[in-house]
């Protein structure tokens, strides 16, 4: 995986992917490195790109033009393909991030990682599994725009007169449970890990998790960070040594070790 220092190409899909994202995508893509290239594609005489036209000189986009030659062919995949091939072969990038919820790429995401670079995805929850899993790791919208916190929700609820209660709709929601296959897949993903005394890095069980399933988040079940789900998972016991930098080491509990066993 690569690092904070390492330079990206980030490459947008205008035609499926909307200007919501842009601040939450941005955010997440800083985690992985910077983004010294940053295009979107997209017919730009057409009124659907007209939200993206607001925010593309803020966050220094450029705007690639392609006009659509044939009624229900899309030309801006053709585009995009041509010019990761061309950045690919620079060599400049540690990184591509493709942000798009078209299965059609899969396989151009599947030749980046095949010259040995970090594919990055990002799309909506209908996206087709093939691209996804042609990703090192893949990023949901709806949790890019969870992981951005508006001004207008850091405000303070509004005051309830005394005698009366929250309407039901301003009630905080349950955090979703982990369901059956992702806690399999997080006791396989520890064991697989794990030295013998049975302890497990923390970062390589996340590794280890990506490759198993480039999609696995734990924002996708409420959690902020891996060791909250951990934690909240009930299978596995967290220690933590260390201040700077703090390693976090997990091991199956004993009762999950045994069923494992048996």
């Amino acid at each position: 995986m690569t690092g904070a220092s390492d330079i990206l190409a980030l490459l947008i899909d205008g035609d499926n992917a909307s200007p919501k994202i842009i601040s939450g995508l941005l955010a997440e893509i800083a985690t992985y490195g910077t983004a010294s290239v940053r295009r979107i594609y997209g017919d730009w005489t057409k009124p659907n790109l007209n939200g993206w036209k607001e925010c593309l000189l803020e966050h220094s986009i450029q705007p690639v033009q392609q006009f659509a030659y044939t009624t229900g062919k899309n030309a801006t995949d053709g585009a995009m393909i041509i010019d990761a091939m061309d950045l690919l072969y620079t060599g400049r990038f540690s990184a591509f991030c493709i942000v798009s919820s078209d299965s059609d790429f899969a396989r151009l995401a599947a030749r980046i990682r095949e010259q040995g670079v970090t594919v990055y995805g990002f799309g909506e929850r209908k996206t087709a599994r093939p691209f996804i899993t042609a990703c090192d790791k893949f990023v949901y919208f709806d949790v890019l725009n969870e992981s951005v916190v508006e001004p207008e929700a850091r405000k303070e609820p509004p005051r309830v007169a005394a005698g009366k209660t929250k309407p039901s709709s301003e009630k905080t929601p349950a955090k979703p449970k982990l369901d059956a296959a992702a806690l399999k897949m997080l006791e396989n993903a520890v064991t697989a890990s794990a030295d013998e005394d049975g302890r497990a890095n923390l970062a390589r069980v996340g590794a280890h998790l990506a490759k198993q399933s480039p999609d696995f988040d734990a924002r996708n079940y409420g959690f902020a960070r891996l060791t909250d789900l951990v934690e909240a998972s009930g299978i596995i016991d967290v220690e933590s040594t260390g201040e700077n930098p703090k390693i976090v080491v997990v091991r199956l509990k004993a009762k999950t070790r045994s069923k494992s066993n048996g």
